[in-house]
């Protein structure tokens, strides 16, 4: 019984600790940045839903779950972190090294500098006061695998019998580089986890439908462009596996109120009052201590 115990109690750990994260290749979390708790996303309808806090700082936490590299295009309200440009996924990112965990805390200003993401009143959003409200309460990760180099076989030129090792030579199968990866059509440069401008525009599908949900409560929950700080990064190239992300990855949010008046958090219910069912006896006694 007690080893039972233990392993449910081990097991409820390790699922919680999951229970805060988003996605396969990559996983998504968003913090709180002024109490370090990452907010537990909701699945409802086929959509994640967390709850911020308005006026709270927050971050966009990514861990690439791969032994290799990979891109991550992020948009908040529909608007690219990077840039500030209507959001595609065919435009800059960061780049993840393997096993590579970063927290994205704002839009970016500079190569040192962010402007802080918060939690706001939507009129007050970044999207908003740039005339793009029609996305605002969505953040958005596109995940990109890496496209290696591939092998080149040259075959021996027809009348000279070059040695493997001499400078020029190849025998059959031996790989050669397949040319700069700056003259890719996906090329491009990014940062630190790094920033990667994309040059390859391919089409959009047309965004998926959200279900139809209860008005919420108090005005929506936007992000703001906060305070600037320090975050440095630097550039690199990456070239992409495919037009299309290898995984897509979408979490929602609002105020708690808003998400209790849309039905996607269920507000708990107050514990029952306890009764009494003798209530004209005493409470029972038990053997009192001795004197002294």
């Amino acid at each position: 019984m007690y080893r039972t115990c233990c392993f449910a109690f081990l097991l409820a750990l390790a699922t919680a600790g999951e229970a805060q994260v988003v996605g396969g290749i990559a996983e998504v979390s968003i913090i709180d940045r002024d109490n370090g708790v990452a907010l537990t996303p909701h699945f409802y309808r086929g959509e994640y839903w967390v709850a911020g806090r308005p006026g709270a700082r927050y971050a966009i936490e990514i861990r690439n779950r791969l032994g290799e590299r990979v891109l991550a295009v992020m948009s908040v309200d529909g608007v690219n972190i990077l840039s500030g440009a209507t959001a595609g996924w065919d435009q800059s990112g960061y780049v993840f090294g393997p096993g590579e965990r970063y927290q994205i805390t704002g839009w970016r200003k500079t190569d040192a500098e962010v402007a802080a993401f918060t939690f706001t009143d939507l009129p007050n959003s970044y999207a908003a006061r740039t005339g793009r409200p029609a996305n605002v309460g969505v953040i958005g990760v596109a995940v990109f695998r890496e496209r290696r180099p591939q092998p080149v076989y040259v075959p021996p030129m027809i009348g000279q019998s070059a040695r493997p090792g001499t400078p020029g030579a190849a025998g059959p199968g031996t790989p050669l580089s397949g040319g700069s990866m700056a003259n890719s059509a996906q090329a491009g440069t990014s940062s630190s986890a790094a920033t990667l401008e994309v040059q390859a525009s391919p089409t959009m599908p047309a965004p998926m439908a959200l279900p139809e949900l209860r008005a919420p409560a108090t005005p929506k929950l936007g992000t703001g462009h906060g305070e600037r700080e320090y975050s440095y990064v630097n550039h690199t190239e990456f070239s992409r596996m495919q037009a299309e992300p290898n995984e897509l990855i979408r979490i929602h949010y609002d105020s708690l109120d808003n998400l209790f008046a849309m039905g996607i958090f269920k507000r708990p219910r107050p514990a029952p009052p306890t009764a009494n069912p003798f209530p004209a006896s005493p409470d029972l006694q038990y053997v009192p201590d001795p004197p002294g």
